[in-house]
């Protein structure tokens, strides 16, 4: 045990009352950062999360008293494990995010501000700030300066340290220092001008007798990270400390503001991407290119582009099967003109002329330019989808050379990966010289990890050959700090004797940078995921460790389902995005903290899967705490580069929890609303009226936890299950035809009985025959979502049997109720192993899905009658988990007459049952403003979703109704004139539409 560890609840107590912020110090949070975007892990003592720079002093002050180590981290995106270590992590991406003074010049910013946030806000004041690491979209500011990050756009912007202009930190003695370029002058009076003076004088000093090593033993890559930036800080009378902290990784100070240069956007840009036959040619190109002053010049080889076609089809289209290599070149413009003129130019010059490029493509147009950056931008992430156990690492990634010898040295990349035996995916800033190289390995494999250390020290030595740096940009950290002193030789006494003026008792990110551990790279490699199974025999003893035959036989959790998905993440972090452009993670956008990120669930289940906690972790509540910071959206799933299936993740642990503890009051009314409305129905005036009442709405949320201000539907008196009985429709058909079994769900079965009425009137006007099983129940999407998986098994198998021996007799389930149809495509065959379920998950759709599908096919009757208005469609979350499109939204564009604007801001934060209950109801409000202020647009006469609980939530802020495309388009066909009316209803104060 660590001297530190022993006295964990003391330190933990102590550090509570020194800050403000968040001090988290349990085995849950711990394991959420012990690891980071790299292939290492180790668990630190405890996370702190400052809310302010006083918070960052007190506990810099209190590690040098305990003589703890102190890590900086941003969003732990880092792929050198940069921001690891068994000390104090100080979390500054949650509460230190601010922007806090911009003008056209220069922006003053808190290190926690995510660098796509940071351009989205200068965007709007026509400004930028330069340099564009790749995972912008979620790494910080502070990391963007830790690491001296620079990106494709290099030539243009130059790294992170050409611009920063100041920093506030607080130093290893614990004060707040602002510094600039600093004066080579005599101290000042005060004791901190005293301190921060002397430590000028004396870096000056050093500086100055060491000018003819650092200028020697300096790597001769235009841009390097390897070890501290020491090149151009002393200079003239000053000291630029800046640019010297700048790729410092934490280990000199830490960065609580900083002020940074910004830029006019340009005016115009346009991107070429050159097709080649050879990398070789590709790089070669790159010397005819630089000449012309490029914004961007990055190489793509031969897996990147095969990966690119399998994400996206338009890149299968684009990019011919024979091309080799691509290079994907950016050119700014006064004018569109001047522009196109140079990458024209570029083109006929290097297609035309030299016949290097077999051919070319240009994009001038934004939706072009965005789709060829995204080769560069999204397909890098995506190698993270690969499965297997070898899969490509972050371990040598950040090589960079003289870009004039770029196609000798790629000749010695390829002889190196053939004799070690390793396969590699290439990207490569080429303008810059640097290069990602990322070899397929398993690093839970004895000879991978062999070859890993093999590959980097053959791979090394060739760059310090060429005068080339091992680390480019992504630091040096755990991966590269055993190898910096074979690189810079003298020039690591030096830095040396910085860290020593900066942090003489090596308090700050010790290891990294300065370090003695020859076997760094491999020393803190994760763990393998390999839960293996008890013995019987034990299990049944006494001593038989708590839950395990609750976790894995009673929820029949099958540790290679489990495991396969929770290795599956990399924790590269792409899932804390904010960006407006995807949807990722709803929940983190409105608290962005590490346990609302879809990787903490999967960090989770790995730590419980290798051993690193207690399987009774489950059932605990801090457990059950973060396990809640999902409410099953699926968006995650999809929008990870790895596809990771985190709902899959969160569905167990929340059952594990639950078959431990059971449910609450509240999650229990959420899994038997089908009761509550059948009860509800047999009173139905009276319910009605309770509903719009607002002292029965409150007693509503004191018994049953159902939100008081929610806007709740009205129940039926009649079942929509009964009326078909009625209509006969519970009876199956003999005709041949194209014949449909229709899944009801709660929805429009208890609340809404016109839905399912214009969904059959509409396949019947299209020569369907409808089938409404008698014997169904509701989906269990919120059964399902709490982790009440008994219940969930028991409905999911009833609706198997049912819909199961209908496909047998020919018909093709349909469901109105986007999450009914998800149920059926993906929960059930999840829920249990069974043929049936696989059955009918092949054969099922949603009802817009299967009416557009008609449409394709021809089959679909478009004999539609005006109808005179404008709707905003919003995509569900659980129907775009069907990755079938919008087909709801491309009906509704069939109708003459009607305008259709797609409104696309993110999840409506309703998440079924989620944004019912009191508990939530302000945090569904929160994830859903956005979209509930864009349907107060004017210009929209009424909302339309296919999902009930968007419904809700869109009519939750506005006077406008939302309806279900369905019905909208049995009015086009003139089969429920009623609707029209609906268009028109303003919603009520308590009730929807």
């Amino acid at each position: 045990m660590e001297p530190h560890e022993a006295q964990r609840d003391i330190i933990l107590d102590d550090l509570r009352g020194l800050v403000r912020g968040e001090v988290l110090g349990d085995p849950v949070y711990r394991q959420l950062y012990t690891s980071d975007g790299s292939i290492f892990e180790i668990r630190p003592l405890a996370v702190v999360r400052p809310r302010n720079t006083a918070d960052v002093v007190a506990c810099v002050q209190y590690a040098g008293e305990k003589d703890i180590p102190v890590h900086a981290r941003g969003s732990g995106s880092g792929v050198a494990g940069e921001s690891l270590g068994p000390g104090l992590v100080l979390d500054f991406s949650k509460f230190l995010r601010r922007v806090l003074d911009a003008d056209a010049e220069q922006v003053r910013v808190q290190p926690g501000v995510v660098h796509e946030r940071l351009n989205a806000q200068l965007h709007r004041a026509g400004h930028i700030f330069g340099p564009d690491p790749s995972n912008t979209q979620v790494t910080t500011i502070g990391g963007v300066l830790a690491v001296n990050a620079a990106g494709s756009r290099w030539p243009r912007y130059g790294a992170a340290c050409e611009n920063v202009l100041s920093m506030q930190v607080v130093t290893a003695a614990g004060e707040i220092v602002e510094f600039g370029r600093e004066p080579l002058g005599e101290p000042g009076g005060n004791a901190d001008d005293s301190s921060k003076s002397e430590l000028v004088r004396r870096l000056a000093a050093l500086l100055g007798e060491r000018a003819e090593v650092i200028g020697r033993h300096s790597p001769k890559a235009p841009m390097h990270r390897c070890g501290y930036n020491l090149r151009g800080v002393l200079g003239g009378d000053g000291l630029d400390l800046p640019r010297l902290l700048c790729g410092s990784e934490g280990t000199l100070a830490l960065i609580t503001e900083a002020t940074l240069r910004i830029k006019p956007l340009p005016r115009y840009r346009g991107v070429a991407l050159l097709l080649f036959d050879s990398v070789d040619k590709a790089a070669r190109a790159v010397q005819q290119i630089l000449p012309q002053r490029p914004t961007a010049c990055d190489l793509m080889d031969r897996r990147h582009l095969s990966l690119a076609r399998e994400t996206e089809v338009r890149f299968d289209l684009l990019i011919p099967a024979r091309t080799e290599a691509i290079l994907l070149v950016e050119q700014e413009g006064e004018d569109r003109n001047d522009a196109r003129t140079r990458l024209e130019r570029l083109v006929d010059q290097l297609r035309d002329e030299q016949r290097m490029a077999f051919d070319a493509r240009l994009a001038f147009d934004p939706d072009d330019f965005d789709l060829y950056w995204r080769l560069a931008t999204k397909v890098q992430p995506a190698l993270f989808q690969v499965r297997g156990p070898a899969r490509p690492v972050p371990v040598v990634e950040d090589i960079a050379v003289p870009p004039e010898i770029l196609p000798e040295f790629l000749v010695r990349v390829q002889n190196v990966l053939k004799r070690r035996q390793v396969t590699a995916s290439i990207f490569s800033h080429a303008a810059q010289g640097q290069l990602h190289v990322q070899p397929f390995l398993d690093v839970f494999d004895a000879s991978d990890i062999d070859r890993m250390r093999g590959l980097a020290e053959d791979l090394y030595e060739e760059v310090f050959e060429v005068g080339g740096t091992i680390s480019g940009e992504h630091g040096a950290g755990l991966a590269r700090t055993a190898f910096l002193r074979r690189q810079v030789g003298p020039l690591y006494d030096v830095f040396r004797e910085v860290k020593a003026i900066f942090d003489p008792r090596n308090l700050l990110n010790p290891g990294k940078i300065v370090g003695d551990d020859p076997d760094l790279l491999t020393r803190h490699l994760r763990r393998p995921v390999e839960p293996a199974l008890p013995d019987p025999a034990a299990a049944a003893g006494p001593d038989a460790p708590p839950m395990r035959d609750l976790v894995e036989l009673q929820l029949d959790w099958h540790p290679s389902e489990v495991a396969a998905p929770a290795a599956d993440c990399t924790r590269c972090g792409t899932c804390r995005t904010q960006s407006p452009d995807v949807r990722m993670c709803p929940l983190f956008r409105i608290a962005p903290s590490e346990e609302a990120s879809p990787r903490a669930k999967a960090n989770l289940i790995c730590g419980l899967l290798s051993g690193q906690l207690e399987l009774n972790t489950l059932s605990s509540e801090r457990f059950k705490q973060v396990a809640d910071l999902c409410y099953y959206c699926h968006m995650c799933r999809l929008e990870c580069p790895a596809h990771v299936d985190i709902p899959r993740l969160v569905r167990e642990s929340e059952g594990a929890y639950v078959a431990a503890n059971g449910l609450s009051m509240s999650d229990w009314i959420m899994t038997r609303l089908d009761t509550l409305d059948a009860l509800a129905g047999l009173v139905s005036p009276a319910a009605n009226w309770a509903l719009s009442n607002r002292l029965m709405r409150w007693i509503g949320e004191k018994t049953l936890g159902i939100a008081q201000g929610r806007k709740l539907p009205r129940v039926t008196s009649r079942p929509y299950l009964r009326r078909a009985a009625r209509r006969r429709l519970t009876r199956p058909s003999r005709r041949a035809e194209s014949k449909v079994a229709y899944f009801v769900d709660l929805y429009a079965n208890h609340h809404d009985p016109q839905l399912a009425e214009a969904l059959v009137a509409i396949l019947e006007h299209n020569g369907v025959s409808v089938y409404v099983p008698p014997g169904q129940r509701q989906a269990g999407m919120p059964a399902i979502a709490c982790g009440a998986l008994d219940r969930a098994r028991r409905l999911a198998q009833r609706n198997v049997i049912v819909f199961a021996e209908a496909v047998r007799q020919g018909y093709h389930v349909v469901a109105t109720e986007p999450a009914a149809a998800l149920c059926l495509a993906r929960e059930y065959p999840q829920l249990f192993d069974d043929e049936d379920a696989r059955l009918v998950a092949a054969h099922s759709s949603e009802a817009c899905t299967f009416l557009w599908r008609m449409h394709r096919e021809a089959r679909l009757r478009l004999d539609f009658k005006p109808v005179h208005a404008t709707l905003g469609y919003h995509t569900p979350c659980h129907l775009a988990a069907l990755q079938v499109g919008t087909p709801g939204e491309n009906l509704l564009r069939l109708i003459p007459g009607l305008r259709v604007h797609h409104v696309e801001e993110g999840c409506s934060g309703m998440a079924g049952t989620f944004g019912l209950q009191h508990r939530n109801y302000r945090t569904s409000l929160r994830a859903g403003w956005r979209l509930i202020s864009r349907l107060r647009d004017p210009v929209l006469q009424a909302g339309t979703t296919e999902c009930s609980t968007c419904k809700v939530q869109m009519e939750q802020g506005t006077t406008k109704p939302t309806i279900h495309p369905i019905k909208v388009l049995a009015l086009a066909y003139g089969l429920m004139p009623g609707v029209e009316k609906l268009l028109k209803s303003p919603c009520k104060e308590l009730i929807v539409t």
